[in-house]
């Protein structure tokens, strides 16, 4: 398993070691050994699993406040996603930047999302599967966002006219965010 740095402090890419044959595939989704090796700390509690049935669907960007914060491990098990993350943390070197990166179901890739962090994605594909690990339970209370096409983020995303939830039409804006991380 390769655990790459990112450009955003403590967000990680990972990369495993997938054995393929004429049978398929085997590959190790999650090593404590390994994470914590590279420093990342993380106790999974919660998994996931998103299906999006047409290509063009745009979930996030999402997160959880301070008590409830999460930290993902996200990868995508068919299909393909253009995943976004922003750092949120205010004394963070990487505040209010953002990275993307292509997760498909070809790749293999995962991404490690630190808490204080939000996160979104948009599928490139029909029926994308996408799973995650948390950290944390989800506490709908708790649960925040940001726009996906906000100004100040100026956010690429391979897409013009997303297919959204009603929750994520109306996420606010960047610039009205006070972050509590």
């Amino acid at each position: 398993m390769e655990i790459i740095e990112t450009t955003l402090k403590d967000a990680y890419l990972i990369k495993p070691q997938v054995f393929q044959d004429e049978r398929g595939f085997f590959m190790e989704t999650y090593s404590e050994k390994d994470f914590k090796t590279a420093g990342i700390d993380a106790n999974f509690v919660q998994d996931n699993h998103a299906m999006s049935v047409t290509k063009g669907v745009l979930r996030g960007l999402h997160f959880q406040l301070p008590g409830y914060t999460q930290a993902k491990l996200v990868r995508v098990t068919k299909g393909a996603v253009y995943d976004v993350i922003v750092d949120l943390r205010k004394d963070s070197q990487t505040y209010g930047k953002w990275e993307a990166f292509e997760l498909t179901a070809k790749n293999f890739w995962m991404l490690f999302v630190p808490r204080g962090f939000a996160h979104g994605y948009c599928t490139l594909e029909d029926y994308t599967e996408f799973q995650y690990k948390c950290d944390n339970f989800y506490a709908p209370t708790q649960d925040s966002g940001l726009r996906w096409n906000d100004p100040d983020l100026k956010i690429y995303w391979p897409i013009e006219n997303p297919i959204l939830s009603e929750k994520d039409q109306k996420q606010q804006f960047f610039k009205d965010f006070n972050s509590p991380f």
